[in-house]
Parts: structure tokens; C-alpha cells; sequence
């Protein structure tokens, strides 16, 4: 049995930038010094706006060889979020009851409305460890070193929860 298959779940804090690999509420690895969107973190409402979506997740989708090193996508948009664009009239009916059945049926949501997509989890590729260490950098994704991404990778398996707060 892998470790990926001991009801790990990843907790990213956004206020203290650590990622911490959770088994119950066990912390089993901690990553300090994580960067996100350039706006910060809440409520994503569009493409582009540079915000980390806060919320619960899954690893969606797993690519080892990234531009970014390896990249682990998430269920990025959630039920959740697709409501309240609904209510705010960001996203349409039709966009909304896709959203909701993909996730009904364990799949990807789409990555190409309103609300964007190809938000996960990555490390710097051929990125500058300097500007990583001093700002807040990426689209809305969550940034570790590539050293940091390899310790992450051996707990990565599709369907990890990964709760951002």
C-alpha cells in the first residue's frame, strides 16, 4: 500500500503560506514558504484575476512533466463556486449544471468558463527562486520549489482532498 492510500489530505493556509500533508488530523509533512495568486486567496470569480480559490478540492488530474516541473490540477471550479457565480450571474445555467455534473460524476469540472480553471498545485520549473521566496506570484495556482514538489509527489494520487483556507 502506498502512503497516497492512507487517507492523506493536503491543508494549504494561505495567511501562513505552509502546505501541510494531513493523514486524520496528523500533520505528516509541512512546506513552508509556498507562494500563491498574485491577489491573494478567496473568492475566484473570473479568469484572470490572479486569487487562489479558497475551498475544497481534489487532485484532478496529475502531470509529471510540466512547464512548471509537475503540476497536480484541481476540481477547481467546485459546486460551491459555480453557486454563487450562478447568483451573481458570472456563469449561466447551463455552465453551472455542467460544473455540478462533473463533480456528481467524479470528473474534472470544465477549465474553460468564466471562472477559469487550471488552478493546482506546481513547482518553479525554470522559475527564479528569489522571486518565489519574496512575493506572491502565480494566476491563482500554489507554488512550492521543485524540491518541495518532489517531497509533495510521493502522497500524490488522484482524488486527494486539498482544503485551501
Amino acid at each position: 500500500m502506498s502512503k497516497a492510500d492512507n487517507d492523506i489530505w493536503l491543508l494549504v493556509d494561505t495567511h501562513a503560506f505552509t502546505l501541510e500533508v494531513k493523514q486524520g488530523e496528523k500533520t505528516v509533512e509541512l512546506l513552508e514558504n509556498i507562494a500563491i495568486g498574485r491577489n491573494g486567496a478567496g473568492l475566484k470569480m473570473h479568469r484572470g484575476d490572479n486569487i487562489t480559490p479558497v475551498g475544497t478540492y481534489k487532485i484532478g488530474w496529475i502531470n509529471q512533466s510540466s512547464s512548471f516541473y509537475r503540476f497536480f490540477g484541481l476540481t477547481y471550479p467546485s459546486v460551491d463556486d459555480a453557486s454563487v457565480a450562478l447568483k451573481q450571474g458570472v456563469i449561466d445555467p447551463y455552465t453551472f449544471d455542467s460544473i455540478a455534473f462533473a463533480h456528481n460524476n467524479n470528473r474534472v469540472p470544465p477549465q474553460n468558463t468564466l471562472l477559469g480553471g487550471q488552478i493546482g498545485i506546481h513547482g518553479l520549473g525554470r522559475g527564479n527562486e528569489k522571486i518565489h521566496r519574496t512575493m506572491n506570484w502565480t494566476h491563482g495556482c500554489i507554488a512550492l520549489t521543485n524540491p518541495q514538489i518532489d517531497r509533495l509527489s510521493k502522497w500524490i494520487k488522484k482524488e486527494v482532498v486539498v482544503e485551501v483556507r
